[in-house]
């Protein structure tokens, strides 16, 4: 396998790994401070409803649902995690993913929070930055802490990967 090929597998693994990391710090808040995760099936019903043309919705929720909305919130939520890794290692190298630095891979997870605010919470009906709902600042920091949780699982599985890759080069 060619390293560009190495690294962009690599970097998809990272990128489910991180999203799994993600997922478990928020069942983690879901258990212990009975802090509700975030609902994937909107995300499927979102882009389920695309495929009809309707991209922005009044609310998501009221929306009517779709068949296999919550597979495809999760397929979606897991792959848009391996894409935001590949990003990553794209912008700052495939060097790093042999040696990942926790700094670029926090600094990009808490980067990527822009994306809900300005594309997805809109298109929900939530306005930008859940500027619609009752208590945005709650949510905005409950979507802060996750992608910073992302960025930290981004440079946790980066080291996982880059010993696999350093055993096998």
């Amino acid at each position: 396998m060619s390293t560009e090929a190495s690294y962009f597998l690599g970097a998809a693994v990272v990128g489910l790994g991180a999203t799994l990391f993600m997922d478990l710090w928020a069942l983690f808040l879901k258990r212990v401070f009975s802090i509700p995760s975030a609902n994937y099936c909107m995300v499927g019903r979102w882009l389920r409803h695309m495929l009809d043309g309707t991209f922005m919705h009044a609310s998501i929720a009221a929306s009517s649902q779709k068949r296999l909305e919550c597979t495809v919130g999760w397929v979606a939520h897991y792959a848009i995690g391996a894409v935001f890794a590949v990003t990553l290692v794209v912008l700052v190298s495939g060097g790093w993913l042999m040696r990942p630095t926790l700094l670029p891979a926090v600094l990009f997870g808490v980067g990527t929070v822009l994306l809900p605010f300005v594309i997805m919470h809109p298109s929900f009906g939530l306005g930008i930055a859940a500027s619609r709902i009752p208590n945005p600042t709650q949510a905005r920091l409950r979507s802060l802490m996750a992608h910073t949780v992302f960025g930290i699982g981004l440079y946790v599985c980066a080291v996982g990967v880059s010993y696999v890759l350093r055993v096998h080069a």
